[in-house]
């Protein structure tokens, strides 16, 4: 066009020249991107928005960052997940979930503006490039307009390839309204590499397992981003090996097989703690083997081997026997057609799963009182049970917040499919879950999505609740309010004792009305079920909803006791 602006032809952008705005929408674009999350001010939203890409405005900076870690998660980094925020408080405000998002290892673009060039290191003006530099794995700031089609390229190849992380681009708004000469158009996909493990290596894996009296897998996050679940049910069987996961990895596995043992965090169900204390070898297959409060350790006399994309995981925190840099995916499908071309028949193995459905009918002849108990106020393992009975596994998703929700829920409900829990724990940061659950709900719509909380983690993220009501992404809340900080007391005695430090109030089924949803609070241990029902009705209705059930503090957990 002779004035320079652009226009639409067949779908695509058409310019003589466009903004540094427009290009990044159109890359975007062509990179199939849905919806760009965020919070004003960003150019990116109007430009977008242009190429029909429409926004999803958080109510808070660290929340749109927790729903895009949501949708990377629930679509196994499949999805790009694109984050844009304002420079200065905009970026500042986001810093936790970048944080929170790279120790969960997850793969997104964060664009966030910057200040005008030439004022952006001047004090105290907030720089990305410098400051996030630690907690993403790429962390540059565009300066010339012409460098945004070799810039765009780069982040989204590191988005794709290598170890998941949150990948960063500066974007300075003088630059962002700046024409260059390029066409999205001309954009090349980035495609993903999957490296795979050397022959040797292979080899050498096959046979530990052979040769290992009591062998366990640790199944982490890999797994679930690599799409391996199948590969690893037919290794397990194959060699009839037990399998637990990773806080991150629950759902890796299928729960309800023979060979599940469950999910190896700070509170596990005792097939976890029976088959690790008893195992020789362990094969962490897809998982960083960070050591963390949240992550059950593995023995100091265990032979490990482990499988990451990350070669900086390699004896991080754990000696191992032999470590591979391979994707999670392609080492197992190696593994099993060596075993089956070269060595069966495997002769007498062991045969676990009597052993494990033992221990586990008396683990959970230990806990049902707890889970089925009457008492008020209500018990949240009581919580807990209802949930698994008013659900179905194979069509939903569930996530939970930090501390004690985790902690009650994580040993009990039992994923069947992939991607269908979201378990988080390295870091621990308050309200992340209601985020996650938008970002699930957004990228599997069809979806059951539940979350469930304690009234801690609802006082820093509640507002939010209006965002999945306003965005059409009805998810179901369920918050535990026992009226204390669940645990703290531990931490400061004398300061709860003396002047309550570990005691909160509040109501929280009207907030969930007045933003627009559907609000219950549950008091008798009864009407738990019917509320949880009347509120996936809701929720399959089209309407985000909050069931707020008055629980007693339950310090009691799973391994732990």
């Amino acid at each position: 066009m002779a004035d320079g602006t652009h226009a639409l032809t067949d779908g695509h952008l058409r310019a003589e020249t466009m903004s540094g705005a427009e290009y990044i929408a159109g890359v975007l674009k062509e990179e199939g991107v849905k919806q760009i999350i965020g919070f004003p001010a960003s150019e990116l939203f109007d430009a977008s928005a242009a190429l029909d890409i429409p926004p999803l405005i958080a109510r808070t900076q660290r929340v749109a960052v927790n729903i895009a870690e949501g949708y990377a998660r629930a679509t196994a980094g499949k999805e790009l997940a694109v984050v844009t925020v304002q420079y200065g408080p905009g970026a500042e405000s986001a810093f936790a979930g970048i944080a929170q998002a790279f120790n969960d290892r997850v793969p997104m673009l964060f664009l966030p503006t910057g200040y005008p060039r030439g004022s952006e290191a001047v004090a105290p003006n907030f720089e990305s490039r410098r400051n996030f530099r630690h907690i993403t794995k790429w962390c540059e700031a565009a300066t010339q307009v012409d460098d945004l089609p070799k810039l765009m390229h780069a982040a989204i190849s590191r988005v794709r390839n290598g170890p998941p992380a949150p990948v960063l681009l500066e974007l300075p708004v003088d630059l962002l309204a700046e024409r260059l000469d390029a066409l999205p158009t001309d954009h090349r996909r980035p495609r993903r590499s999957v490296p795979q493990a050397g022959d040797r290596e292979v080899v050498d894996l096959v046979e530990s397992l052979l040769a290992a009296k009591n062998p366990v897998i640790l199944a982490g996050q890999g797994v679930l981003s690599a799409s391996a679940t199948p590969e690893l049910v037919e290794l397990a069987e194959l060699l009839n090996i037990p399998v637990m996961t990773t806080p991150n990895g629950k759902s890796a596995f299928p729960e309800d097989h023979p060979l599940a043992l469950g999910t190896a965090g700070r509170a596990r169900p005792a097939t976890v703690d029976h088959f690790l204390e008893g195992a020789d070898v362990v094969f962490a297959l897809g998982s960083s083997l960070t050591r963390s409060y949240y992550i059950l350790p593995v023995p100091d006399d265990k032979t490990i081997l482990q499988v990451t994309l990350d070669e900086a995981d390699l004896g991080k925190d754990y000696a191992v026997a032999q470590g591979v840099v391979a994707d999670a995916a392609s080492v197992v499908k190696q593994m099993i057609a060596l075993i089956r071309s070269n060595y069966l028949p495997l002769g007498e193995r062991q045969q676990p799963a009597a052993e494990i459905a033992a221990i586990r009918a008396v683990f959970m002849e230990k806990w049902m009182p707890l889970l089925t108990s009457d008492s008020t106020p209500i018990s949240p393992y009581r919580v807990v049970w209802e949930i698994m009975q008013a659900m179905d596994p194979k069509t939903s998703i569930v996530t939970h917040d930090a501390g004690n929700p985790r902690d009650q829920f994580c040993p009990f409900y039992v994923a069947t499919t992939p991607g269908s829990y979201i378990g988080w724990g390295k870091t621990t940061q308050l309200g992340s879950g209601l985020g996650f659950a938008i970002g699930a709900k957004l990228a599997r719509p069809d979806a059951t999505v539940v979350n469930l909380m304690g009234e801690a983690a609802f006082g820093m993220v509640g507002i939010d609740f209006e965002t999945a009501v306003r965005c059409n992404l009805p998810v179901l809340t369920i918050v535990l309010r026992n009226n204390v900080l669940g645990g703290y007391a531990k931490s400061m005695p004398i300061a709860s004792t003396k002047y309550g430090a570990n005691q909160v109030t509040g109501n929280y089924a009207p907030i969930a009305e007045a933003l627009g949803g559907h609000g219950e609070c549950v008091r008798d241990p009864a009407q738990l079920r019917p509320a949880l029902l009347r509120a996936l009705a809701k929720v399959k209705a089209g309407q985000a909803a909050l069931v707020e059930v008055v629980t007693h503090e339950e310090p009691r957990l799973a391994g732990l006791w």
